[in-house]
């Protein structure tokens, strides 16, 4: 393919600042121009690096995805258009892994409520049985990619038991017990945390519903890192207002911004976040690093890295 000039999204400021990802790129063998910053439209350019999709990508012959997921984007008409698509899969494990074990241990050491006090400038200790240590616990980890294999380091790290789910129950190094989607019910049925980390498909929309969040245990917390279509959040809301589960962490959802009408932030027992579970200072390393081997491939007539089928 013919890759001369490749454009840089205003879009992927929302996760770090398109210039930083420019001076990242210096060292590549074509042009590489912020869209729209100096005059550059994606008209000029054969490719584009983004977060957000634009019909004007409909002509250019490559889109590169700053994050993982690729629900956004129109695969059927980018196929027709023949236009290759990749994604950064592989780059967020470390930081989603430590991002839920901090979720992990907000909820069991209380340090969300501690915050919470600080602000007030109240000095309250938790009852006698409200903290508990993690070590011995069970999590069940729906998603056993990428994210999902960060996110077993982490909590077998921190001694937690993990079983999985995914659609092929081959064995995971960390992981007890494999189920597949068709068994999640029975998965989620004896862990203190169920943690989400699959994509966005139709497969996975609505996954987890009010009959998983009913096989869910009381005491236990759903963490959701992945897309908030994963979750019927109006099951959510219903599951936590009736004690049917103890709590959330939540960093993704069906709207964003999360709406201040939301239930969701009222929940003492849940943590929000604003689907930022995977920002870290060397983001815009680990972008810069796929698309400049994707660039040395192309140029080859080789596949990029990540390409979406």
């Amino acid at each position: 393919m013919q890759l001369d000039t490749l454009g840089i999204d205003p879009s992927v400021e929302t996760i770090f600042p398109p210039e930083v990802l420019l001076d990242e790129l210096a060292d590549l063998p074509v042009e590489t121009v912020v869209l729209d910053g100096s005059g550059a439209t994606v008209r000029d350019c054969d490719g584009v690096v983004t977060f957000a999709h634009r019909d004007a990508f409909l002509d250019v012959e490559w889109v590169h995805s700053v994050q993982a997921g690729v629900d956004r984007f129109p695969h059927d008409r980018f196929e027709a258009n023949g236009v290759i698509l990749t994604n950064s899969t592989g780059i967020h494990g470390d930081a989603i892994g430590e991002t839920v074990a901090g979720y992990v241990l907000a909820l069991a050491r209380r340090i969300r409520e501690h915050v919470a006090n600080q602000q007030r400038r109240d000095w309250s200790q938790p009852d006698w049985d409200e903290a508990w240590t993690v070590a011995g616990d069970r999590a069940c980890v729906v998603g056993l990619g990428g994210l999902g294999r960060g996110i077993v380091d982490r909590l077998t790290g921190l001694r937690l038991e993990v079983t999985g789910v995914r659609r092929t129950p081959t064995p995971e190094p960390g992981v007890d017990r494999i189920y597949t989607p068709a068994d999640v019910e029975t998965a989620v049925s004896d862990s203190r945390f169920v943690v989400l980390a699959v994509p966005l498909t139709e497969e996975t929309r609505g996954l987890v519903d009010a009959a998983v969040l009913d096989a869910m245990r009381s005491d236990a917390y759903l963490v959701n890192v992945s897309r908030g279509d994963v979750v019927d959040q109006n099951a959510l809301v219903d599951a936590l207002a009736g004690g049917e589960i103890a709590g959330a962490a939540l960093d993704v959802f069906e709207e964003e911004p999360l709406p201040e009408s939301s239930p969701l932030w009222g929940f003492d027992e849940v943590i929000v976040s604003p689907h930022c579970g995977a920002f870290t200072r060397d983001y815009r390393v680990h972008v810069a690093a796929i698309v400049r081997e994707s660039v040395r491939r192309l140029l080859a007539g080789e596949d990029p890295v990540n390409r979406v089928p």
